[in-house]
């Protein structure tokens, strides 16, 4: 049995999912360990892949001042020794951490039971916990930092994949929260879009669907015709496959999930992410050519087109599908096995 531990954004959880799939297809039980708080229930609660699921009243350390981190702290603490309880129970062989506050007490557990702690680091810009648990960790893994790990991305989106040619659909996406930056520049943009026959796909995020509904509609976009509007696909895959160019944040694995798909992004990095690592996310694309970004501050309609009408998308498409393969994507799991 393996324990996946982590979770509370849907980048981390993307990951856990990838892992897991590829630990089924090779014959391996998981167990997954995460938080009442974020995502992590929405994404695992019915998922029938894992063995048994856990869900711990996990809360993050970081942004918390006084007696609320000495609480937090003891917290993580008192779930880290629950959670070493778990893994004895099911007999884990191996814990593997993709990072995340909610990630926490089990990997903290590994190391007190002396059970191997695998940790993935999906960003360019290492977080806090990972920072602190590495050297306690038997691998670590990550796509940016020397030696590189291709990213850990399901097959379908690979399955998915395709060359662009020409830019005929723009997919603006926030991300299952929305963006608003994006939204509002999805609508600036659209009727310019439309004049250039360019369909509009647009995931708006959560409770925004009704008002850029009127907005469209407002300037003579019609929703359902010129601009596919909606607050979130439950088929990714097949949502990237659709587009030509995405106008997007940089998650981590949002990025790399577009990279397998070899659709080619302009990136928003979210100003306020930890560090700033959605920019430097970003950044590790662009600076091989590969992508482009537009710091939010400094977004200008009139740039966004001229890039979009510059952009030589059959090269960069054919480029993206060259550097992550699905065959790559394997080798963090099958490093992991190979050093149980």
């Amino acid at each position: 049995m393996i324990a996946i531990t982590g979770g509370g954004t849907g980048g981390h959880l993307a990951i856990a999912k990838s892992f897991n799939a590829r630990l089924v297809n090779k014959g391996h039980k998981s167990v997954f360990i995460g938080s009442t708080s974020g995502q992590d229930i929405l994404w695992f609660k019915n998922d029938e892949n894992f063995t048994h699921k856990y869900f711990l009243q996990s809360k993050g350390v970081v942004n918390r001042r006084g007696i609320d981190k000495i609480l937090s702290v003891l917290n993580i603490i008192k779930l880290a020794l629950k959670c070493a309880i778990i893994l004895k129970k099911h007999k884990v062989k191996a814990v593997i951490s993709v990072g995340g506050y909610s990630a926490a007490p089990a990997s903290i557990a590994a190391i007190i039971t002396k059970t191997p702690l695998f940790i993935h680091e999906q960003n360019a810009v290492m977080g806090k916990l990972n920072s602190l648990l590495k050297p306690f960790a038997k691998g670590f893994y990550s796509s940016y930092i020397k030696p590189f790990y291709p990213y850990p991305v399901r097959d379908e989106f690979f399955d998915a994949a395709r060359i662009r040619h020409e830019l005929k659909t723009v997919l603006f996406m926030g991300g299952s929260q929305g963006a608003t930056a994006i939204n509002n520049l999805a609508v600036n943009l659209s009727s310019k879009l439309k004049e250039h026959g360019i369909k509009i796909t647009h995931q708006c995020g959560k409770g925004a669907y009704d008002d850029l509904c009127a907005r469209y509609e407002a300037i003579g976009v019609k929703v359902g015709t010129d601009v596919d509007l909606f607050e979130f696909s439950s088929d990714m895959p097949k949502l990237l496959s659709k587009a030509d160019v995405a106008i997007t944040r940089a998650g981590a694995s949002s990025l790399w999930e577009s990279v397998a798909n070899a659709l080619v992004c302009i990136f928003i990095p979210y100003p306020h992410a930890a560090s700033n690592h959605q920019y430097h996310n970003a950044k590790f694309l662009s600076d091989q050519g590969l992508a482009k970004i537009i710091m939010q501050d400094d977004i200008n309609e009139n740039e966004m087109l001229e890039i979009l009408n510059t952009l030589d998308i059959k090269e960069i498409s054919t480029r993206l599908a060259k550097i992550l393969t699905k065959d790559k994507s394997n080798e963090v799991i099958d490093d992991i096995i190979n050093l149980m």
